[in-house]
């Protein structure tokens, strides 16, 4: 789909589904070794099958006798269609639109909700209160107040949340949270990380793409770092105390516009095109040629090819120049983070990066400390202040599907905790379940108001920002 979508028709980022027969052999050794429960399935209804719909739910496919898809809730009718085919959905259960499904008696155990940030809140508490238990993406919701009302409804119906933070699933934040709590480097007094978004991924999703305009979506720090902010959080175990941040949208602007440059890339003098970085037909054209059908290209339209990415740039979001948009939203952010006791902890977010979500962490102990780099061997080396020798750490990473390997197999941990919490009923399996979410979204929150009103944000003893 080349043309700008609208609210009502977008119910996540559109990606080209992998084709399941791509990694049968993975397949067919993981359902050998792992089964979870009594062998009957547990049923859910995916609500919005975009790329992030698409890859949780493609568990079912991986593990059936864990997980089956029963419905599917999806207004573009590609993705609606290629997901009731691929998890053979019953055409009485395939709806456009969430609200006619949770109208029907309820007909499974779980929702996968993966629409558009903006459009959490909604069938959240709706399913809810049908008794629906519940995976949704991240954000939980755009706003505090949506945030809580959230939380209320899974409480109050007695459901189980899961909210996609998957970074706390990854072996490697699992490792460090082990280390930390080993006391091998003592007391935690700082924690310095550091989020590279890279830089056309950051042209891609926040200049061009649907997190580009806060009034659509959300502000950049909580679409692309809540994450960041939850994985600090989780590593102190403590309650952040005070906050600060500051952050400027930086380049992606009029102003920076290259002398001869047009509104579109496709339309650019090749003199100008040739020295822009950001080109869409650097990120997007040049690639399809050389056969890389991924993301980002697949985000651009249903099926990948020349002639379908080519029409995608000379009439969509994805063709404009970077120059010369309405994105608003920062591309670098900082934030400060004092917890009790006094350890403290800086977040930066950064767009101007060759490295792309692949975190750099230190952390800072009284005995020790230990440095991260998410994408590099060995990724975590601990050094002993007592014995002055480091130590290397490679935790394992999952060999899964391809579908469920974003964020390095994250997500495949996401929803098998998921899978497990409920077969054996139980919330506690989940890592990030309504609180731990809760609290980590109030802090990014005030970090952002903290940004905007441009002072030092408090925790008072209800535990409210002010």
């Amino acid at each position: 789909m080349g043309g700008k979508q609208s609210k009502a028709n977008t119910y996540s980022a559109q990606s080209e589904p992998d084709q399941p027969t791509k990694h049968r052999k993975d397949m067919d050794k993981q359902e050998e070794e792992q089964e979870i429960g009594s062998g009957t399935p547990k049923t859910a209804i995916i609500v919005g099958a975009g790329q992030r719909g698409h890859g949780y739910p493609y568990y079912a496919v991986v593990f059936p006798k864990q997980l089956k898809i029963v419905g599917v809730c999806e207004p573009r009718d590609y993705h609606r269609d290629y997901e009731a085919e691929l998890h053979k959905i019953p055409p009485e259960n395939v709806f456009k639109d969430w609200k006619e499904a949770v109208e029907r008696d309820k007909f499974a155990d779980s929702v996968i909700i993966c629409t558009p940030d903006r459009l959490h809140k909604e069938p959240a508490i709706a399913f809810a209160k049908k008794g629906y238990h519940i995976l949704l993406e991240k954000p939980m919701a755009v706003t505090e107040e949506d945030c809580r009302e959230i939380v209320s409804a899974v409480k109050e119906n007695n459901v189980i949340l899961s909210v996609c933070h998957v970074m706390r699933y990854i072996p490697w934040v699992k490792k460090v949270k082990e280390i930390i709590d080993s006391g091998e480097i003592g007391e935690v007094v700082n924690i310095s990380h550091t989020e590279p978004v890279g830089y056309y991924h950051f042209a891609h999703s926040f200049v061009r793409g649907n997190w580009h305009k806060e009034e659509d979506s959300s502000f950049s720090l909580l679409a692309k770092c809540c994450h960041d902010v939850d994985l600090i959080s989780y590593w102190m175990s403590k309650k952040c105390s005070k906050v600060s941040s500051f952050g400027n949208l930086s380049h992606f602007h009029k102003a920076d516009q290259p002398v001869g440059a047009t509104k579109r890339c496709l339309d650019c003098p090749e003199s100008v095109e040739k020295s822009c970085p950001y080109s869409a037909k650097k990120i997007y054209l040049n690639r399809v040629e050389q056969g890389h059908k991924g993301w980002p290209a697949s985000v651009l339209c249903d099926v990948v090819d020349i002639e379908n990415i080519t029409d995608a740039l000379r009439k969509g979001p994805y063709g404009k120049c970077v120059y010369d948009n309405d994105n608003d939203v920062m591309s670098h952010q900082v934030v400060n983070m004092q917890f009790e006791g006094g350890a403290t902890a800086t977040l930066q977010m950064v767009a101007f990066t060759s490295k792309i979500c692949e975190r750099e962490v230190k952390i800072y102990g009284t005995k020790g400390e230990i440095t991260v780099n998410d994408g590099a061997l060995p990724p975590i080396k601990v050094f002993n202040f007592l014995t002055h020798k480091s130590a290397s750490h490679f935790p394992e990473d999952a060999m899964v599907a391809s579908p469920l390997m974003g964020h390095g197999g994250a997500d495949y941990y996401t929803i098998q905790a998921f899978v497990k919490a409920l077969h054996n009923e139980d919330q506690a399996e989940i890592e990030t379940g309504p609180d731990e979410t809760l609290a980590s979204h109030l802090l990014c929150f005030a970090a952002e108001r903290a940004r905007i009103e441009n002072r030092v944000l408090n925790r008072n003893s209800k535990g409210e920002f002010e």
